[in-house]
């Protein structure tokens, strides 16, 4: 492994850093000390070597064989949060919460919705990202990223090629900041905003179990969760993953369950629903690593 000024670990387990707490180690995670740690190490790297970014871990699967080559987890020094007028500059590791919070101290509105992400914002701003009628392409300007050969390369929102929970960035490449655009706002509207929507999540959302979030992407004029609901799936289990009650396009793992638990569970009931409806599910959840 190239020299690095922040932390390099070999075999560092996963599972404690992934919401279902499920899935085998990395082979080397990599904490960069900054972005030019970042892009230093990868233009150093052997190019054969697999990458792969990790956020807050609450939209991925990690298989239990564990992942091969090099996991990127942005620590500290990506999570800061400013606002200049409308603009709100975040860095790749911040969470919803905080770049929401922060454009409500600033009267910025229209990032509300980032509330109710579990994520970061290089998650948000790879997978556009998107709650309660908003998403990621709506207030993206311009995002920084570090490519895989180590290249440092500022995007702007039409370089990204967004469409539904998808983008054109590159593998392997990493989101170290965005820039988001919102609108004038009053703090005591926008916490309003923010507060219905958390209470609308927990009304809604199994928020206090272990589980990855939004299982499937929505086809095109119809919801995930009613074609599973239809097709007989709600509290449907494999091993320990349970297919949510409380919403039906969220899995659970209920303690002791795998990773092969729990995705092949997504596969019996993309099957379900397949057999129901005709209607292919698309993984929205992330799967990635070596089946054990």
């Amino acid at each position: 492994m190239p020299p690095v000024r922040g932390r390099l670990t070999h075999g560092a387990p996963l599972a404690p850093l992934v919401w279902f707490k499920t899935g085998g180690a990395a082979e080397w995670l990599f904490e960069p000390a900054d972005a030019d740690d970042l892009a230093s190490f990868l233009y150093a790297l052997d190019p054969g070597v697999p990458v792969m970014a990790l956020g807050l871990g609450s939209n991925m699967i990690v298989r239990d064989g564990g992942v091969p080559g090099v996991v990127i987890r942005l620590g500290k020094a990506f999570a800061k949060v400013t606002a200049d007028g409308l603009a709100l500059t975040c860095g790749g590791g911040a969470s919803g919460i905080l770049v929401s919070s922060t454009a409500r101290d600033a009267g910025i509105a229209g990032v509300e919705f980032l509330r109710s992400i579990p994520g970061t914002v290089g998650g948000f701003v790879r997978m556009n990202g998107g709650a309660y009628g908003r998403e990621v392409r709506d207030i993206l300007v311009e995002a920084e990223v570090v490519l895989r050969s180590g290249e440092q390369r500022t995007l702007a929102l039409g370089d990204l090629g967004y469409s539904y929970r998808h983008s054109d960035l590159p593998e392997g490449a990493v989101v170290v900041s965005a820039t988001f655009r919102g609108e004038p706002g009053e703090p005591a509207a926008i916490q309003a905003e923010m507060d219905r929507i958390a209470a609308a999540r927990e009304a809604s959302q199994p928020l206090r179990s272990k589980t990855g979030g939004s299982t499937f992407a929505n086809p095109d004029g119809d919801k995930a969760w009613r074609l599973i609901d239809a097709a007989g799936c709600r509290g449907l289990t494999r091993g320990g993953a349970q297919v949510s009650e409380k919403h039906c396009n969220f899995l659970l793992n209920l303690g002791d369950a795998t990773s092969a638990d729990i995705e092949g569970l997504g596969e019996d009931v993309r099957a379900a629903v397949k057999a129901a409806s005709g209607v292919d599910l698309r993984w929205e959840i992330q799967r990635v690593g070596i089946v054990a």
